[in-house]
């Protein structure tokens, strides 16, 4: 199971709609069922839910987390974006 995440872009920006969902294979497909619904949760709460219940060691789940957002943070804040283009 892991912590499915969507931002919200409805004008509060700083969350995310998130869901408990189970992975597994059916007929050799990929299937994920909706286990739970959180609603919104606040940007500085997520790394807390995915430790909780994403696979693997909590506290790494944790900084990942908090690194992925800070950096998500640091590149929306208006400065200039490459969008993964190189520059000559």
């Amino acid at each position: 199971m892991f912590i499915h995440a969507v931002p919200d872009n409805r004008g509060k920006k700083d969350g995310y709609y998130c869901s408990l969902v189970e992975s597994k294979r059916k007929e050799g497909k990929s299937v994920h069922n909706i286990k739970y619904s959180f609603g919104f949760i606040s940007s500085d709460r997520l790394p807390y839910l995915k430790a909780a219940f994403n696979e693997g060691e909590p506290s790494e789940i944790f900084e990942n987390e908090v690194r992925r957002l800070e950096k998500k943070s640091h590149s929306t804040d208006g400065s200039n974006h490459s969008h993964g283009k190189k520059e000559s």
